[in-house]
Formats: structure tokens, C-alpha cells, sequence
């Protein structure tokens, strides 16, 4: 058995890999890594709403206890944003998130949030991979009755909801949601996200209606993904009620989701096109843009106009999170439903990524997608959307093997302007369109990303590259 801690933690299948001993041997090598690095002090932990996840944090904060740290330990589930935001409010030493984010019912995950509360750099993943192999090899694992704890005082109760909610009022214009007294339905998907956005909202004025708002670890029978499969009854609810907009959070509460007024959904590159003109032209934010590889190339024709650069990164958060402490961005995004902005912590945030789009919603008095169309009037139309190529390992290699020396002069007929290798291989068209192959680092997938003026022009592209890669 291999346990890999990579910037999303370590998942696995419960009560085959996820077990209580591995939580522990887990736990103690985030523990050597912050007694080697910080020496004792204070850590969070916090959980979702999956099977077992407070036993499993009970499990971490003995082991942890039992290395004189000394742990903040919520009673009820706490989103991964509200997780990270504790290790500022309360200057601890790091965080422990036991989470699977929107992966399948039957898996749970841990992770660990460095002391800046964003995602963990390769540098201390791979130091905390070390010390796991040490232990595997025969190390000691640490752990002690949490009744000995508490009476050792090495255990505080967390509950930074209030706290976190009072503090997202500082970063979203209140007022202006009240004035507009939007109806809005809120889809947590049985995740930790319950009772953060809609009380939230209510607190705007908001009329709110709530789907999902209770704990079922196998949610619903389905996935705490917020995508527009997984929103069916966010959509539904929408139209039923004629709500001005649907928001809906994955299981962690760290993505999001959006569902306009008449039930259509809106992917994560649309929402951050949006979200990226409101900061922009209502808020009048002046600074770089943070992307990964990925992620619609709308955000650089709204930065061009603004004179703003764009950084374009790798895929994964720990990426945009760094551009945002290091280059003071005012949005960090992804295609997957990450956000963050100037002023906010480092890591994704799907509360407050539902918030501005309330707000901005609020501001613009009409609904999301007529505020995407004149959007696509003033700076042109792109479309996107990925696709996840199953193929065998075999298969998997050679391609790899091949896309290094994969130069074509024209994709479809449109001349390459630019080829990255940024994240897997990138080629820029001459009207605009763009085309990404990448692996997935965990499964037998290779994800094909295209973006283009139109539908049809997208189809071309992916057919043109699967069938010249023999995909």
C-alpha cells in the first residue's frame, strides 16, 4: 500500500485504505513535519459530512495531542475554506482537513493546510511524504485517549462559523444585496457548507429556500459534485419558484456552482468571466489575474481591455494560491469551480464565490446570462469545455510518449500561433481558439481541454487532435 500526500490530500476507498491506523500514521507524519519545521503549537482540524469523518478527526486529534500539539476541534462539519480561515483567526501552525472534496460517497481523504491557508505547496507535500514512508518503514505513531487530552487542556472547541460569516460581510457589499432582495435557492449537496450560504444570504434580505441541508453521507445516492448534472434539483427548484438565481456548493464547500433564473446552468468559466468584470468595472480592482493552464481565456481579453496582466499557471490550486500571496492578484480561478480574491485567504472559497455572484447579481438587476451576453458583445465569444478520455495505461504512455514531438503546423486548419508546455502541451490558434492535452496524475485519463468561438468549432478541434493522436 502506497500513501500519497499530494496537495489534495490523501484519498482512499473507507475501511479498505482509509482506516484508523492510517489516519493515525497520517496525522503523525503531518506532526513530525510541523515539530520539525515549527516545533510544537496549535493546529485546527476540521471535517465534512462523510461517513465516520468526526470519529476520523477525533482519531487525528490524538495523535496530535499526544505530540503537545495542542488542537482546535469542531462538534458539528466545517467547510475547507471556513477550515483555513480558522488557522488565520486563531494564528495557528497549520490545519488538518479530513475531506474527500466531491469525490463518491465511499471514499474519505485528509489533507494539510500549511499556516498561510492555502493549499500545501510540493516543497511540504513531499516532505510529508517522506516522513509517512519513515513510519511505514517502522516509525513510532503517537496517540492518547481524547478524555487525557481534554484534561490536559490541549483541546478547543471550533466553531468559526458566526466568526467566518461576519467576516465574509467584510468582503461582499451587504447593502447592495438587501436593496435588491433576491430570491435565491441554496443547494449545499449534504455537504459542510450547511448553514453558511443561506444564513448568509438570509442575513442580506435574501429570500432563500434550501435544498440538501441535512448530513447524509452517501448524499443523496449521488456525488457532492456541483456540476450540471449534479444540480438537477437545484435547477428544478429554480424555475419552481422563480428564484433569481441557484447556488450550490460540493461537498467541502470549497467549489461552486450556479444556476441562472430559468434553471440554465452556468459552468465555472462563464462564472468566473463574471465574477472577473465585477470586480473590475463595479468594484474598480486593478491588479494581475491568476488562471491555470486550463481556464477560459476570457479572463485575458477582460484583462487586456483593463491593461491587467495575466499569469497563467499550472493546474491545481496550490498554483493560483501562490500567485495570490506572492503577486497580490484580484482573482485567482480555475475551470474546476476554484475561486479567490484579493483580501481573502489563499485557498478556494465556494461560499464566497456564491456570494459575489449574489452580489454581482445584485448590482446588475438582471439575470447572469444577459450580463454574459454583453459581455461576449463587447469582447467576442469563446466556448469551452474538457473532456476526460478514458484510455488504457497502455495507451496513456504512448501518447505521453508522443506529444512531446507532436508540433502540427495547423489544427484544423487554423495555424498554431503558440505551443506551451506549461502543464501538458497547449497549442494557441490564430483565431483565438486554444487546445490543452494533459494526464491525469491519478487515473488512467488524459483530459483534453479545447476552447473556441463556437460549438462547432470545438468539436472540430477535439475530433482533429483524438484522431491525430489516435486518442
Amino acid at each position: 500500500m502506497t500513501i500519497k500526500f499530494g496537495t489534495d490530500g490523501w484519498r482512499a476507498i473507507i475501511a479498505d485504505e482509509f482506516t484508523f491506523t492510517n489516519v493515525r500514521l497520517v496525522t503523525q507524519a503531518v506532526a513530525n513535519y510541523l515539530q520539525a519545521e515549527k516545533g510544537p503549537g496549535e493546529v485546527v482540524i476540521g471535517y465534512d459530512n462523510r461517513f465516520l469523518a468526526p470519529e476520523f478527526a477525533c482519531a487525528a486529534a490524538e495523535v496530535l495531542t499526544a505530540n503537545d500539539f495542542t488542537v482546535y476541534l469542531p462538534s458539528r462539519s466545517v467547510p475547507t475554506p471556513v477550515t483555513a480561515w480558522a488557522i488565520k483567526r486563531y494564528n495557528a501552525l497549520g490545519a488538518l482537513m479530513l475531506t474527500a472534496s466531491h469525490n463518491p460517497p465511499a471514499y474519505s481523504g485528509i489533507k494539510f493546510i500549511p499556516a498561510y491557508a492555502g493549499p500545501a505547496t510540493p516543497e511540504i507535500t513531499t516532505a510529508i511524504e517522506k516522513e509517512i514512508a519513515s513510519l511505514m518503514a517502522g516509525g513510532n505513531v503517537e496517540h492518547q485517549e481524547l478524555a487525557v487530552a481534554r484534561q490536559q487542556g490541549r483541546v478547543k472547541e471550533l466553531d468559526p462559523r458566526k466568526e467566518y460569516l461576519e467576516y465574509l460581510a467584510g468582503l461582499i457589499d451587504t447593502d447592495v444585496i438587501k436593496k435588491a432582495r433576491l430570491k435565491v435557492v441554496v443547494d449545499p449537496l449534504y455537504g459542510a457548507g450547511i448553514d453558511y450560504l443561506d444564513d448568509f444570504l438570509q442575513r442580506c434580505g435574501c429570500q432563500v429556500h434550501t435544498l440538501h441541508n441535512h448530513r447524509d453521507p452517501l448524499f443523496g445516492g449521488s456525488l457532492p459534485d456541483p456540476s450540471a448534472r449534479g444540480l438537477s434539483d437545484l435547477a428544478y427548484q429554480v424555475r419552481a419558484t422563480g428564484a433569481d438565481v441557484g447556488l450550490a456548493l460540493d461537498g467541502d464547500g470549497d467549489r461552486f456552482g450556479v444556476v441562472d433564473g430559468d434553471g440554465t446552468y452556468l459552468p465555472a468559466n462563464e462564472i468566473l468571466y463574471l465574477i472577473l468584470a465585477h470586480l473590475l468595472y463595479h468594484r474598480q480592482l486593478r491588479g494581475p489575474v491568476a488562471r491555470t493552464v486550463a481556464t477560459t481565456h476570457n479572463l485575458d481579453r477582460l484583462a487586456a481591455a483593463c491593461d491587467q496582466e495575466v499569469i497563467e499557471t499550472p493546474v491545481g490550486f496550490k498554483y493560483i494560491g501562490a500567485a495570490l500571496r506572492e503577486r497580490d492578484c484580484i482573482l485567482g480561478g480555475e475551470e474546476s469551480g476554484g475561486v479567490s480574491i484579493r483580501g481573502h485567504i489563499p485557498e478556494k472559497d465556494g461560499i464566497l464565490a456564491t456570494a459575489l455572484v449574489a452580489e454581482l447579481r445584485a448590482v446588475q438587476g438582471r439575470s447572469l446570462q444577459l450580463i454574459l451576453a454583453d459581455l461576449q458583445q463587447r469582447y467576442g465569444r469563446l466556448v469551452s469545455q474538457r473532456l476526460d478520455l478514458e484510455v488504457d495505461p497502455e495507451v496513456k504512455a504512448r501518447v505521453l510518449q508522443e506529444l512531446p514531438r507532436f508540433t502540427p503546423a495547423k489544427i484544423a486548419g487554423l495555424p498554431v500561433t503558440g505551443r506551451l508546455t506549461v502543464d501538458g502541451v497547449k497549442f494557441i490558434l490564430a483565431d483565438g481558439s486554444w487546445v490543452l492535452l494533459r494526464p491525469s496524475g491519478t487515473e488512467p485519463l488524459l483530459r483534453l481541454y479545447v476552447e473556441a468561438p463556437d460549438a462547432e468549432r470545438l468539436h472540430l478541434l477535439q475530433k482533429t487532435v483524438t484522431t491525430a493522436l489516435r486518442i
